[in-house]
């Protein structure tokens, strides 16, 4: 059962910690130590009509803190095991309909990231090699499994390289791969026999072996450089396809999950004057001017640097936790002997004064119009630096892109951000081809800087068309951050990952979604979407019930005071709405659908969602330094949505029954439309989505009352 509103938040025994560990985590969230896990499950499982409804999010313990049953998160639980999901989904019928969850098998022989043990001095008894080498594989020749080196290789005094273990394939596997096995039955039985079943293209991706990577492969986490084996994609760096990746926890480049998708719908259509072009938000940005301000000679006042470094460290490195507070004081140390005039040092510190001074101001949607924005002043410094970096390929080169892009987004210009991210993308893949090119105390913030560049061009890529830039084409290779190290007494503040670490498995969730529900070879009909959709809420649960306790945010229909459970709570209810909205399609097309209970059932599930978004709209000022603009959007399409609902019959009796007045639904609209007319001043795209939701509510009105 998935997390009601009553107040109550879901409970789990993977998710329950004693007192005294929420104790050692309560406020600001110590760093757990370097050998954390996090578990979410491999999104092949999901990538099948025929669903089960496995797959797992849970949270592991760190071994030092097991004793305090503090959840946490490592590479293995991002990726996850499609074994794993696989198994959970066979006793899915034995799972509870209550908030808590059965407790997961061991991990033993059901995790195919983990090695079997090889130990020479025990003989396993088998009739052939399970896994043959590479030389055996090409040479078509029986490999006896000897490691390190197999009899032929050594023989032939060859390189004996093996292949991770893949997945043994079920059912629903093949359904993925029946394009390449070209199973006539299958492919008639889904493509022809049953139009409303998943269809293939010809371009559809393989099936990943991310899944079997090893652990002992992760980038800067035990990995020995002379073992590494570069995965470079096929269409050299920069490039992206489908089978480069062959991921469906990635962004798909076709999808309809864009906000201005919903005005295209039946009803939505009926409230804007003229047909939008999907493309026009991306259009309008292209167009924008730059800022003038950034040809101005630079000229900054360090008077009060340890104020905006404090609100740094405060209130905007727990959104991006690529800072190393340890190194700081060094960082600034070079910076100040330099001038703040050379560097990427120089040019670091001066972006965290841009960001620090920012955080202090509150929203930007708040600040008088045409006043320039806190921390330019900064920015406009560091901007001078950036032409240096621009031909730097260091690791602090990335991150001074990196934190430029932050501030960008902050001012809410999202394509400029995405040129910096695109940047920085460049110079992680050069960086990550081998491990030898990253220095061994510079291994934890690369991977800091790439889950940051991934995370946000995976924002971007849900709302505009926008080239992908390949670098989650080495997702398999980058282990998950861990934390910083350096002198405690060197810190000006706290390295906060908890935050971190449950955005990037959110995030991998959403694109999930895109991928299954929205991108071009998703499903059509309901039927066929139920157990995808079933499968997907699921593990959305399970995120929740995984996060730390400080984390969990409260179900409850009041604001939040803590910004971090403000922030999760929001993108929490924005996933679930995506995950359901295909029922509200359905049933605006028609009417009739909803007398199906479950399509009944799912409706108000996706319009509960909605409106625990918008009830409430100034709590998205909690993520304005990171999210304003993706927030703004998606503030957008969960309103449309809500006015598609109002204009018919049987999803408006939905709706009443999830307010306590009538009215409140219109009093829910009006604040929109106010909030984000606040914002039409910050960028064109979202001008243009005032103009857009502003006029279809005045159609809606006029619709209702004639």
């Amino acid at each position: 059962m998935s997390p009601s509103s009553n107040g109550d938040s879901p409970h789990s025994s993977t998710a329950t910690m004693t007192a005294a560990a929420s104790a050692t985590v309560v406020g600001r969230f110590p760093l757990p130590n370097r050998d954390f896990t996090i578990e979410v499950p491999s999104p092949q499982l999901l990538a099948q009509v025929q669903i089960n409804g496995g797959g797992v999010n849970s949270l592991k313990s760190p071994t030092s803190l097991k004793s305090a049953r503090t959840p946490s998160f490592s590479r293995e639980g991002i990726l996850g095991s499609a074994q794993k999901a696989r198994n959970l989904s066979q006793s899915s019928d034995n799972r509870p309909e209550s908030n808590g969850m059965q407790k997961a098998p061991s991990d033993e022989g059901i995790n195919p990231l983990k090695r079997r043990n090889t130990d020479a001095g025990v003989d396993y008894p088998r009739r052939r090699a399970t896994i043959a080498c590479e030389v055996c594989r090409s040479r078509k020749s029986r490999c006896d499994g000897t490691k390190p080196k197999c009899k032929l290789c050594t023989e032939l005094g060859a390189e004996c390289i093996y292949r991770e273990p893949g997945i043994k394939l079920d059912a629903g596997d093949k359904l993925i791969l029946e394009r390449l096995n070209r199973i006539e039955n299958l492919l008639q039985m889904n493509m022809v026999g049953h139009p409303n079943g998943m269809g293939m293209s010809h371009d559809s991706p393989n099936m990943s072996n991310g899944t079997a990577l090893s652990g002992d492969n992760l980038m800067g986490i035990g990995s020995n450089a002379a073992n590494f084996v570069s995965v470079i994609p096929s269409g050299g760096l920069g490039t992206w396809s489908a089978t480069a990746t062959n991921n469906i926890s990635t962004m798909p480049k076709v999808h309809t999950n864009a906000a201005l998708h919903l005005l295209q719908w039946p009803m939505i259509r009926d409230l804007v004057s003229r047909p939008y072009d999907p493309q026009i938000l991306l259009q309008l940005e292209m167009a924008r001017e730059p800022l003038h301000s950034l040809a101005k000679t630079p000229c900054v006042d360090l008077s009060n640097t340890n104020a905006y470094i404090e609100a740094y460290f405060d209130r905007v490195n727990i959104w991006y936790a690529c800072v190393n507070p340890y190194t700081w004081r060094s960082h600034y140390r070079i910076a100040l002997s330099n001038g703040f005039r050379e560097g990427p040092e120089s040019c670091i510190v001066l972006l965290v004064l841009a960001l620090g001074q920012a955080s202090s101001r509150g929203s930007i949607s708040r600040i008088v119009p045409h006043e320039d924005p806190p921390g330019l002043q900064y920015f406009t410094a560091a901007w001078s630096l950036l032409p240096g970096m621009m031909t730097s390929n260091s690791v602090l080169a990335a991150q001074c892109h990196l934190l430029a892009a932050a501030y960008l987004f902050y001012l809410v210009r999202p394509l400029e951000a995405w040129n910096l991210l695109c940047t920085t993308s460049t110079k992680l893949q050069l960086l990550l081809m081998a491990p030898s090119r990253v220095p061994a105390d510079q291994r934890e913030l690369i991977e800091r800087i790439y889950w940051n560049s991934l995370l946000f061009e995976s924002d971007l890529l849900a709302e505009l068309d926008l080239p992908h830039s390949g670098v989650v084409a080495f997702e398999e290779n980058v282990g998950l951050p861990c934390g910083f190290e350096g002198d405690e007494q060197e810190a000006v503040g706290r390295d906060e990952l908890w935050y971190f670490l449950a955005e990037i498995a959110l995030r991998r969730l959403l694109n999930r979604v895109s991928q299954l529900i929205y991108s071009k070879d998703s499903m059509a009909s309901t039927t066929s979407l139920e157990p995808v959709v079933a499968e997907l809420d699921f593990q959305l649960t399970q995120w929740y019930e995984s996060l730390p306790l400080p984390l969990q945010f409260p179900f409850t229909r009041t604001m939040l005071p803590d910004p971090v459970q403000t922030v999760l709570r929001l993108r929490f209810f924005a996933c679930r709405t995506i995950i359901y909205r295909p029922y509200i399609l359905a049933v605006l097309d028609n009417e009739q659908a909803v007398l199906d209970p479950s399509v009944r059932e799912a409706c108000t599930k996706c319009l509960e969602a909605s409106i625990r978004q918008l009830e409430h709209i100034t709590a998205h000022h909690a993520g304005h330094m990171p999210y304003l603009w993706q927030g703004a959007l998606s503030i957008v399409s969960q309103t449309l949505l809500v006015m598609g609902a109002t204009m018919s019959p049987s999803l408006s009796s939905i709706l009443w029954s999830l307010v306590p007045h009538r009215d409140t639904i219109d009093q829910i609209i009006n604040d929109v439309v106010m909030e984000i007319e606040r914002y039409a001043v910050l960028s064109p795209s979202l001008s243009l989505s005032a103009e857009i939701i502003k006029e279809a509510e005045v159609r809606r009105r006029t619709y209702l009352s004639g």
